[in-house]
């Protein structure tokens, strides 16, 4: 919906960030886009004034990057220091309140973030999973807590039903998984994805990520 055809692509040279760089760029490819550039820093930098010079001469709509919060925040803040206008996406590896805070001034409107799932208050069992968190730790659900308990929740029901601790025996019982859980329902694939899974695309508005 953005409408964007020319783009940019960063990535740290991590697995993670340059295996979702590659989907990403395959993404834009396949929707008739064009890839104007294709950069790649790491990790541990914090100085992308180079590979942001080369691509503000590409002029493109969309800088992607594929990679942390550490690397997002400096560059979207870098960018706007270089007069780059173009607007900024990221994963979930960015997808933070820590980038937000590294990024500073350089934040605006024009940065969005992907998150697997589905945001806390629209899961089946968020509201009722947040309450019993906040009991238990004393803090705020993490990002990632649901779909970990899940998860366990999946193995267990596996062992019980399979009587048994060998994954030989009770992984036959976790590919048949079907259950509600906290996020939804949980049921696998063929490939062991789970079924009917959710990505939810956030905006930056008001000083947060704010689901779309």
């Amino acid at each position: 919906s953005l409408k964007a055809k020319n783009v940019a692509v960063i990535d740290d040279r991590t697995a993670y960030g340059q295996g979702v760089a590659d989907e990403f760029e395959k993404g834009v490819v396949a929707a008739g886009g064009t890839v104007v550039g294709r950069e790649f820093t790491n990790d541990k930098a914090t100085d992308f004034n180079a590979i942001l010079t080369k691509i503000r001469a590409t002029n493109p709509e969309v800088v992607f990057y594929g990679g942390m919060d550490a690397q997002a925040g400096p560059m979207v803040r870098q960018m706007k220091q270089l007069g780059i206008t173009a607007k900024f996406l990221t994963g979930d590896g960015g997808c933070s309140p820590e980038m937000i805070k590294l990024a500073g001034d350089g934040m605006s409107s024009s940065a969005y973030c992907s998150m697997p799932g589905l945001p806390l208050e629209k899961m089946p069992g968020g509201a009722d999973f947040r309450e019993r968190y906040k009991k238990r730790f004393n803090a705020d659900v993490q990002v990632y807590a649901p779909y970990a308990y899940d998860a366990a929740m999946a193995i267990i029901t596996a062992m019980q039903k399979a009587d048994s601790v060998e994954p030989s025996k009770y992984l036959p019982e976790l590919k048949k998984s079907n259950f509600p859980g906290v996020i939804g329902n949980v049921s696998f694939d063929a490939n062991g994805d789970i079924k009917e899974g959710a990505v939810t695309i956030y905006n930056f508005k008001d000083g947060a990520w704010v689901p779309l």
